[in-house]
């Protein structure tokens, strides 16, 4: 036989696997049931739509209801574009050149991740808006000055635009660091100056990236609702939204929610037709370093440049909330005490992310370990309600609750299976990862030894896949702490949580109440980035 390297287990497990092909039922029996009732949203939206009127049919093709989709559309084009155009100069000079303090901007520019699109929101109107800190600041300096109104398209986009391009900055800086310098090396040697190098080698090796931040953008901005209200630009969520609110009948608002999910759907069709135009062939990691960019007299400017995104997207954020937290104390309308919010939100997001890992395991495991038939089925229904924004899957409950589970209706279980709905994709992936890195051999060898496949999973499995528990829980309960939509419309009564305190503060018009939330929410969320981004999660790894 010819002789070659072995390969790593997590790159040939397909040709070295000794389990059965037939799945054991001990993992069906708690994968099914999942992949069944993360389905619930999309049987209510069809349900709904049969059910629906004549009359609300209609609706859908009123002038207003067609300028919702417009504007709805309008603002993701847009985000997405300059989230694109901020990113890659962002993550070049991040990733490939002399910047000073390279490593810190690093961190920086990918911090604001940290902050949900609503606190950012609220940041600029506290900061901006007709009684923001500029506005009161031109009063006692100059007697009166007016600023332009932030309210409307101008404001989210701008609010969006900051908050979103870090999806890009990491899938950008990821596909330079991972690029053989030898191909730019060859553009040079060929005539190319550092600029025709870089549009027709470098850029053409971004693009699969680029593709795949934008496409994370544009379905955050398709799902966002909380700046959206607050800088009252109507989209898809917020008149969805109202429709439930003020709507005695909410088939309006289910066909909306129709409607958005179809958008969806056809935006994710589209990056997987420009990814599969797009994909290149996959490379080793270059043994050779790249060599940073000497930017030389430009390094003051760029210097500049990734100061005044910095200063934007975490700083006014930071400082607002600081500053109308220091007013709030100085006169003493600083709300109610903080203490049940936090408690609330990490008791909802803490148990969502404990759950999403229960169900996430035997799902992971068919698609790692049985990834034909009924394996790989299941591993995609799993995946049905990420598509979903968070005002469609709550609008769903609400339905389902009201009408077939009156005693689960505004219940932490409910809410907390909202957020299974939302992430468990995130866990699910993140564990499927791990997986992937652990031979089957080991799994095996214990079967041969008489166990069973839960004692296998409990004793063997379990053990290896630290760090991926981890990392997956951590990932769900970052992002439910910052979930809003459900988090209002599927909370119990009285049920505050950091989320919903900054929403009614800001709604309102008490910016100094929002600051305490806002701030605990950014610290716990920058708290949940640092653990899933540092090293040793479960120990030596």
């Amino acid at each position: 036989m010819r002789a070659s390297l072995p390969r790593p287990a997590h790159l040939n497990w397909l040709s070295d696997r000794l389990i059965p092909a037939r799945p054991p039922f001990s993992l069906l029996l708690p994968a099914m049931p999942v992949a069944l009732a993360v389905t619930l949203p999309h049987a209510y939206l069809l349900i709904r739509a049969f059910r629906a009127r004549p009359e609300a049919w209609a609706q859908l093709l009123r002038p207003q209801m067609l300028e919702v989709a417009a504007r709805s559309l309008i603002l993701v084009g847009t985000v997405t574009v300059a989230a694109v155009l901020l990113a890659l100069p962002l993550a070049w000079l991040t990733a490939r050149t002399d910047l000073p303090g390279r490593r810190l901007w690093s961190v920086l520019v990918v911090l604001p991740l940290v902050i949900p699109s609503y606190v950012g929101a609220y940041a600029f109107v506290a900061a901006l808006g007709p009684r923001g800190m500029l506005q009161r600041l031109l009063a006692a300096s100059f007697g009166s000055g007016h600023l332009p109104d932030l309210s409307g398209f101008p404001g989210a986009f701008l609010v969006l635009t900051l908050f979103t391009y870090p999806y890009v900055v990491l899938n950008v800086r990821a596909a330079l660091r991972d690029m053989d310098p030898a191909l730019e090396d060859a553009a040079r040697s060929l005539g190319d100056t550092p600029l025709q190098a870089f549009l027709h080698v470098t850029l053409s090796h971004l693009r699969p990236a680029i593709a795949a931040g934008g496409l994370l953008v544009a379905l955050y901005v398709l799902s966002d609702f909380g700046a959206v209200s607050m800088l009252r630009y109507t989209t898809f969520t917020r008149a969805i939204y109202v429709q439930y609110v003020a709507s005695f009948d909410r088939s309006v608002a289910a066909l909306l929610s129709l409607v958005l999910v179809i958008v969806t759907l056809a935006i994710l069709l589209v990056e997987a037709r420009v990814q599969r135009r797009l994909t290149l062939i996959s490379r080793p990691r270059p043994a050779r370093r790249l060599r940073p960019v000497r930017l030389g007299v430009w390094r003051w400017p760029a210097l500049a440049f990734c100061a005044l995104v910095v200063l934007l997207s975490l700083g006014v954020p930071l400082l607002v909330s600081g500053y109308w937290l220091i007013v709030s104390v100085k006169v003493g309308d600083t709300g109610s005490s903080l203490l049940a919010p936090v408690w609330h939100s990490v008791l909802a997001s803490g148990s969502a992310a404990l759950v999403a890992l229960l169900f996430a395991l035997p799902v992971a495991l068919l698609a790692t370990r049985y990834p034909r038939g009924i394996g790989r089925l299941i591993e995609r229904a799993s995946y049905a309600g990420y598509a979903l924004p968070g005002i469609v899957v709550a609008l769903s409950l609400v339905f389902f609750g009201a009408n077939f589970a009156p005693l689960l209706y505004q219940t932490l279980a409910m809410l907390v299976f909202a957020y299974l709905v939302r992430f468990l994709p995130q866990a699910t992936g993140t564990l499927r990862a791990t997986l992937l890195q652990i031979s089957p051999r080991l799994e095996e060898a214990a079967r041969g030894l008489g166990r069973s496949t839960p004692e296998v999973i409990l004793t063997i499995t379990l053990p290896l896949m630290r760090s991926g528990l981890f990392a997956g829980g951590a990932l769900v309960f970052l992002t439910s702490m910052k979930e809003l939509p459900a988090t209002l419309l599927l909370a119990p009564i009285e049920y505050d949580t950091l989320a919903t305190r900054v929403w009614s503060a800001t709604t309102e018009g008490f910016y100094g109440r929002a600051a305490g939330p806002a701030l605990l929410l950014v610290a716990v969320s920058a708290l949940s980035v640092g653990l899933m981004l540092g090293k040793g999660w479960g120990g030596d790894d």
